[in-house]
């Protein structure tokens, strides 16, 4: 759980995605798959929408919409890294919904991905979320079906 905001409200994080909770080390990227980047999971998406887990300040966009940098008020920062090997398209098969600075609330839809697109193009549609700021991650719901927004399919410590 983290608490946000002024109000410090509880705010609980929720799947980005549509399809299967994977552990990171079955990720097809050795920079993701060793944590080089830091924990996290994926979820190998099923449904081309992608919305924000946490609520906090769009610190990074990338100019190719395949990933995304979002840092909570309590500094836990989270990468958002879309299919593998997306970058070489430059673009293509992706449509951001945000710019960098952008305040970003939890469950915001952040870009849609063409997966149609990214398939042809060769690439996996798996996509990885990475705790950059150090925490360490537990998977609830390994290898099972997860719909966007859910909640309690990881736990979060530093």
């Amino acid at each position: 759980m983290f608490g946000f905001g002024k109000k410090k409200k509880e705010e609980n994080f929720v799947s980005f995605g549509t399809g299967k909770l994977v552990a990171l080390d079955k990720v097809p990227d050795q920079v993701f798959s060793t944590k080089m980047m830091g924990d996290g999971f994926a979820i190998d998406i099923t449904e081309g929408e992608i919305y924000a887990p946490v609520s906090g300040t769009a610190t990074m966009v990338f100019k190719t919409g395949h990933a995304f940098g979002i840092t909570t008020d309590e500094g836990v920062e989270v990468l958002l890294h879309l299919g593998v090997d997306t970058v070489e398209l430059d673009g293509k098969g992706f449509a951001g919904k945000v710019q960098q600075g952008d305040s970003i609330i939890q469950g915001q839809l952040l870009t849609t991905m063409d997966l149609d697109t990214i398939r042809a193009a060769g690439k996996p549609t798996i996509s990885m979320c990475i705790f950059t700021s150090g925490e360490n991650v537990k998977l609830l719901k390994e290898d099972a079906d997860v719909k966007a927004l859910d909640e309690a399919i990881i736990e979060l410590s530093k």
